[in-house]
């Protein structure tokens, strides 16, 4: 669906039928931004305001697809950028395929390269670049492998961004949320369940007890992270990271 972007300017969020990803659309629509919804199927997203682009961000098309989206909306400043691509089950580090670990590489760091260069001439100072990492590229866990890897790689990204488009004022950043109650948790918990022998319920739990607060981090408040990235003040967390992990994380830096 297409709807023309308002005045304040457009976001582009990819992974946008995810659970994430769709709060972090509502949200970004409810603070007065159009929304180029990117998804690998055309999103069938629906509100005022919202243009859906279907494009696989692991692919250099993305590019030019998610570009044609922009004008599509009524083109105009981006105000924000969102990498909210999911990674697929790649298996824990005994039995992982070891080209796993490349391919979820390309897809989430790669992908975010992609999401840039298809609006960089729409970017503007005061612009936010934002990719999804997670709770496990700091605190490594063998059953995440491709997690752990990916966004420990995705942190590091996103500070040679912030070094790299700093001097124009656009500002990058990386929310980091811990294990989410999401389906795709559900899915992967289900896998994880199968391989133990055990019932999914009991690997939830074990994910949930990984918090000081015993429970899971929610969409909702993922996309009240991201959208906090749009205040001015927002600025000052430049090439940092936001970790929401609801206390799971134990180390100190």
């Amino acid at each position: 669906m297409t709807g023309s972007a308002n005045g304040s300017g457009l976001a582009v969020v990819v992974g946008a039928t995810g659970a994430l990803g769709s709060a972090i659309v509502t949200r970004l629509r409810a603070a007065g931004l159009g929304v180029v919804a990117v998804a690998r199927k055309d999103p069938a997203l629906c509100g005022a305001g919202i243009t859906g682009c279907a494009a696989d961000i692991g692919s250099d098309d993305a590019v030019t697809a998610i570009a044609a989206a922009v004008d599509r909306a009524g083109g105009g400043p981006v105000r924000m950028v969102v990498q909210a691509a999911g990674l697929p089950a790649a298996g824990p580090v005994e039995s992982i395929e070891p080209d796993a670990l490349g391919r979820a590489v390309a897809l989430k760091a790669g992908g975010l390269l992609r999401l840039i260069r298809a609006v960089d001439d729409r970017l503007v100072a005061g612009s936010r670049i934002v990719a999804l990492g997670g709770h496990y590229g700091s605190e490594p866990a063998p059953y995440a492998c491709a997690a752990g890897v990916t966004n420990a790689g995705l942190a590091n990204l996103v500070r040679q961004l912030a070094v790299a488009y700093g001097p124009r004022g656009i500002t990058a950043h990386l929310v980091a949320p811990g294990p989410a109650d999401t389906p795709r948790l559900r899915a992967l918990s289900e896998q994880a369940a199968a391989r133990r022998g055990i019932p999914v319920d009991q690997v939830l739990a074990e994910r949930a007890a990984e918090s000081p607060l015993g429970r899971l981090v929610t969409p909702a408040e993922v996309a009240w992270a991201v959208t906090l990235l749009l205040d001015p003040q927002a600025g000052a967390l430049h090439g940092s990271t936001l970790a929401l992990d609801v206390g799971a994380r134990r180390g100190i830096f």
